[in-house]
């Protein structure tokens, strides 16, 4: 489908599971750097559920295609682009699952007057993210490697940068290697599905630091956060105060790992499949 920006159109993918009937379908909003085929093991056991799922590229990430200017790599953006995704799908209800930054989108979606989302599964970020953990994400961008060899060495990397997911199977870091990569026949060797001035949102000044209590506490919906217990952005004391500040949100953590759970082995993919079928 088309998104739009104001400096123009914009191709954006996603993966839909499941059946087309299910009144109110799952959006799963991936992180930072990452793509919507991250949610493959959650979608599958949420479809033996009945439910219909869809997992989007946001855009300058996997499939999707790349903004023009980089300044509009920003939440405004993000949220218009889901919002016409649910219209293109026709759909009056959904739940959210969103990692990371795709849980920030989630909360200003689920705090806007007239919100369309049912249930809100926030995975391991919260209302205020200090600069100083926004300024650490855009080093991590900004050093991102422009190719690699093979899909070893790509893998390689991965396991490196995401080391905080905590220990996975290797199927588990091939899956989301290559979906996080591509082959091309110009430079031979394989290029990351994402666009590195994605971090230029991270400099602007409104984004210094990230503040959204407004949007959190006005969520009237139920809610789940996870939290990785070595989490390096959602702390301990501020998953406390967003379960003080709203009394519907209930926190779950996952001991064995960091920022982020990934929701692909079992355990975690249980705790969410349990919250949302409920």
């Amino acid at each position: 489908m088309l998104g739009l920006s104001p400096s123009g159109f914009h191709q954006l993918a996603y993966t839909d599971w499941g059946p087309l009937e299910d009144e109110r379908p799952v959006v799963c909003v991936h992180g930072l750097t990452r793509q919507g085929r991250d949610f493959d093991h959650l979608a599958e056991q949420l479809m033996a559920a009945g439910r219909r799922v869809i997992c989007p590229d946001l855009p300058g990430r996997g499939r999707s295609g790349w903004i023009g200017d980089p300044d509009h790599y920003a939440l405004p953006q993000y949220c218009a682009d889901m919002n016409a995704l649910i219209a293109r799908l026709g759909i009056s209800e959904v739940d959210w699952v969103g990692t990371s930054l795709g849980g920030l989108i989630g909360m200003i979606m689920a705090g806007f007057s007239g919100s369309i989302v049912r249930k809100l599964v926030i995975n391991d970020i919260g209302p205020f993210v200090s600069s100083t953990g926004l300024q650490r994400i855009g080093q991590y961008i900004d050093k991102m490697p422009a190719l690699f060899a093979t899909i070893e060495d790509a893998e390689t990397y991965f396991r490196t940068v995401l080391a905080p997911y905590g220990e996975l199977l290797d199927e588990h870091w091939r899956h989301l290697t290559t979906h996080s990569v591509r082959w091309d026949d110009v430079r031979q060797g394989y290029l990351l599905l994402c666009d590195p001035k994605i971090a230029k949102g991270f400099r602007l000044p409104w984004f210094q630091p990230l503040n959204l209590w407004a949007y959190w506490e006005a969520i009237k919906v139920p809610m789940l956060v996870l939290r990785g217990a070595r989490s390096d952005l959602l702390s301990f004391d501020l998953a406390a105060e967003m379960r003080k500040r709203n009394r519907l949100a209930n926190v779950f953590q996952f001991d064995d790992c960091g920022h982020v759970p990934p929701l692909m082995v079992r355990e975690q993919i249980d705790v969410v499949t349990q919250f949302l079928q409920a």
